[in-house]
């Protein structure tokens, strides 16, 4: 979001590096001669970039160094005083380097080969039982302010004899004064990592964030690039790619045997990849694989599109566990090529779009040169230790106290003292949250997203404000939650509600205290009245989903009237789990045409007592345990969740004896060229004696009117479009949707539509059919099918789909199975 770690001071990028020397290699024909090999005389050396250009930090005693690149002649080059550009220009050698030959074959492909045959024996993860270290990192974003014109208008405007007043190009000017005083975000971080058992946990055990006395978690848990260079998948900037020593690497990317170069005194091979199967977000980069034993010696990990994004890895040859350990990381995002404006970290970095609304290349401003830099370097490390993890489940783990070390703590881990500009930065940021409450505005925005506004004591709930249906009409309310600042071990709850077409009024009261705070373990108890839609499912352990504006209930008329008692605990007690155990007494009256029929007894209202327990399980998601409780750090699929309901025969007067069982599986899929596939399978079996009330509807959304022009309206998330309401009700059934969405086609600047393709199936059946009265419906025994194509977010978040019936449950009239509706994104910038 916007106001989401503080950063509306980080905006959008390209970079140039300080006090360093620059430039580019090339061939004689000026062809750029991508990772070339430039080396000093005291053996430091870095690589040219895919566009063969080049930075290199040099000290005073530097006088030279030397540009290699395999078929190509070795060129030293004299340093100059002030110059800071070097254009390089490589000769072709007549005969190629015979030293680097392995095979017949391609070399690299060869030596590639011996690397994946040697994973297991050089990844530590692999040969070794144990390991522990501790890391220092910083972050900052920054720009060079050598690279910034800051220009004055050479117009000026006399206002006296004795003052001057000029003009001045104020973004520019601005940005540079403030960028050569300080950083615009700087955070510092020291950790310990352990494994054991095949499992990797980092321990925070201090963290400092300019301009924030409470560290921004989301930031800390970001995953920038992989810890491990050996894992299947290389993770860059959150992004998942086919790692280029993966067992099937060979079908992915090409390899060139680039030279050889020393690491640490080994001899290493120099290794060009390149992923042959993409065009753009491409995975490229250059492995130094040791001679000896085949293992990584250094990687350098690049994509360059919209952002131009990089992860070096550097590792330590260990001769006493015959290994290279990981000694440093460095991860990089610079400004790439964007026409559009470009939001990350959740909105806190921002790359604004070279192309203007008329469609023209603007200008470079000064904010085309920020970057952003992230450091790790590892340290006291210890091999085979066989030390226990506490809570090995979980990822990362925060110390309580980890916000609040002394400058001491960190002079300790820094491997330089921070300079004149770092200590600067914490200083002018820190007073900026203050003066401007950053920090209040964080938590404002943190609530808002999850359809809360903090008045106080108390968070307004916007979800009661105003809604409308069928049944109530408009929906008036008002109601909240009483949050840290009334107490962080207990709270108080409710809402008071009127419709202003059913004339009645609606409330629910309710507190919680907190037994737990690591396992977020809550013990609760309310008391409701009000309506709810009938046969609908809820997930108790569904997360809270906020919509300024959620159309589908505007369609609902069935309702029925509840008067509920309910104890529950929350809890993650459980690692990778959320759950609900709740024990409720309910009387329910249907609000339609409705009688149950239990063996002769009608009953037009009944009291049903239950126990529940509801979970949900991430296996494959990352948790992170903070001083506030323990949150999904890194939400990953697929992902179940179940729930099961036993009434309670004899008890607090219950008139049913049934159990329901529920599941739900989702998964999603992200993919680099910015298309999306995600999948849903839900069910659910009712056995026993259940009213209609508590069966399943199966997520209809379709009006019972005439034409396709009168059943316009608002499209739901996973309903059935085309399904008209209570046109099938079942006592168990099973729901599958895939849900395909491409990247956003550019019309105009802001018309940018994204397609989804929607493809929707059911299958259900109802038993016991004889003991509903009233109402007359279908069952989906043969099935329920629809598909149909979305263009969401045609203009100001506005978009249209149309959708179609088909199978066998298509309606007789053609215009019948046809739904047209409108969809609604609205963007809050998160």
């Amino acid at each position: 979001m916007k106001l989401f770690c503080l950063l509306t001071l980080f905006f959008t990028l390209s970079i140039q590096a300080q006090f360093q020397i620059n430039g580019i290699v090339t061939d004689s024909h000026n062809k750029p001669l991508p990772f070339a090999t430039i080396t000093t005389a005291d053996n430091n050396n870095t690589i040219t970039d895919v566009d063969g250009k080049f930075e290199f930090k040099i000290n005073s005693k530097t006088t030279t160094f030397a540009v290699s690149y395999i078929g190509f002649q070795t060129k030293i080059i004299a340093v100059l005083n002030n110059k800071k550009f070097y254009a390089v220009s490589l000769s072709q050698k007549t005969d190629d380097l015979k030293e680097v030959v392995v095979s017949n074959e391609n070399p690299a492909l060869t030596i590639i080969k011996k690397v994946i045959a040697n994973k297991n024996k050089n990844n530590p993860q692999k040969k070794l039982s144990s390991f522990e270290y501790k890391t220092y990192n910083k972050l900052i974003v920054t720009a060079n302010p050598d690279s910034i014109d800051g220009r004055i208008d050479s117009s000026a405007a006399y206002k006296d004899l004795n003052k001057k007043v000029i003009n001045v190009d104020s973004s520019d000017y601005k940005f540079k004064e403030i960028i050569s005083k300080q950083h615009l975000f700087q955070t510092e971080k020291v950790s310990q990592y352990q494994f054991g058992n095949n499992k990797l946990k980092e321990t925070i055990l201090g963290t400092k964030m300019a301009g924030f006395k409470q560290p921004v978690y989301e930031i800390i848990a970001f995953n920038l690039q992989s810890i491990s260079i050996y894992d299947s998948k290389y993770e860059l900037f959150e992004t998942k790619h086919e790692s280029p020593i993966a067992n099937n690497a060979f079908s992915d990317y090409n390899y060139k045997l680039l030279d050889t170069v020393p690491i640490k005194g080994r001899n290493t091979f120099m290794i060009y990849f390149k992923n042959k199967k993409r065009k753009t977000n491409a995975l490229e980069g250059v492995l130094y694989i040791d001679e000896e034993n085949f293992a990584v010696a250094k990687a350098v990990m690049r994509i360059k599109a919209v952002l131009d994004i990089s992860g070096i890895h550097e590792f330590e040859y260990v001769p006493e566990e015959k290994i290279w350990f990981q000694s440093n990381t460095t991860f990089k995002i610079v400004k790439g090529k964007n026409d559009d404006d470009i939001k990350i970290l959740g909105g806190t970095i921002q790359f604004d779009g070279d192309v203007e609304d008329n469609f023209e290349r603007r200008k470079k401003v000064a904010s085309d040169f920020t970057y952003l830099i992230s450091e790790s370097n590892n340290f006291d490390i210890h091999y085979n230790t066989n030390s226990a993890i506490k809570n090995p489940s979980l990822y990362i783990e925060i110390k309580d106290d980890a916000n609040k070390k002394p400058e001491e703590f960190w002079n300790q881990y820094r491997k330089e003292s921070l300079d004149l500009k770092g200590q600067k930065t914490y200083q002018l940021i820190d007073s900026l949250s203050l003066s401007k409450r950053i920090e209040k505005r964080l938590g404002l925005g943190r609530k808002i997203i999850n359809g809360y506004l903090p008045i106080g004591p108390i968070d307004l709930d916007l979800k009661k404000v105003i809604s409308y249906n069928n049944y109530e009409g408009f929906r008036l309310g008002l109601g909240g939650v009483t949050n840290d600042r009334f107490s962080k071990l207990f709270r108080i709850e409710g809402y008071g509600a009127y419709g202003t077409k059913d004339g009645a009024f609606k409330y629910s009261i309710g507190s919680g205290v907190l037994l737990d705070k690591n396992t977020n373990t809550w013990l609760n108890g309310s008391y409701t009245n009000d309506v709810r839609e009938i046969a609908s499912t809820v997930f108790a352990v569904d997360k809270r989903v906020f919509k300024i504006y959620d159309p589908r209930p505007i369609n609902i008329s069935t309702f029925y009237k509840y008067i509920a008692w309910k104890a529950n605990i929350q809890t993650k007690i459980v690692p990778k789990t959320e759950a609900v155990f709740e024990l409720a007494r309910t009387y329910v009256e249907p609000k339609f045409d409705y009688l149950y029929n239990l063996n002769g007894q009608l009953y037009s209202s009944y009291v049903m007592t239950t126990a529940m327990a509801s979970i949900v399980w991430a296996p494959f998601s990352d948790f992170m345990q903070t001083p506030t409780g323990r949150t999904e750090s890194d939400k990953r699929f697929p992902r179940f969740t179940f729930q099961f309901t036993q009434s309670l025969p004899n008890v607090l007067e219950n008139d049913f004896t049934f159990s329901k069982i529920d599941f739900k599986t989702e998964y999603e899929k992200k993919y680099l060229n910015g298309q999306k596939t995600s999948l849903l399978l839900q069910g659910g079996v009712a056995m026993g004696d259940v009213p209609i009330t508590h069966l399943y509807n199966t997520m209809p959304n379709n009006l019972t009117k005439e034409t396709v022009i009168q059943r316009i309206t608002f499209a739901g998330r996973n309903s059935f479009e085309t399904m008209y309401f209570n046109e099938f009700f079942s006592s168990q059934y099973v729901f599958f949707q895939v849900k395909h969405g491409f990247d956003r086609i550019k019309i105009m600047k802001k018309v940018r539509p994204s397609l989804v393709l929607v493809t929707r199936m059911a299958w259900g059946n109802m038993e016991k059919p004889e003991q509903h009265v009233g109402p007359s419906y279908k069952t989906l025994d043969k099935g329920f099918f629809e598909s149909g194509i979305e263009l969401n977010r045609i203009f100001k978040g506005f978009g249209l789909g149309g959708f179609y019936r088909y199978g066998p449950n298509q309606l007789l009239k053609f215009e019948d199975n046809i739904a047209v509706k409108i969809s609604y994104v609205l963007d809050l910038g998160l």
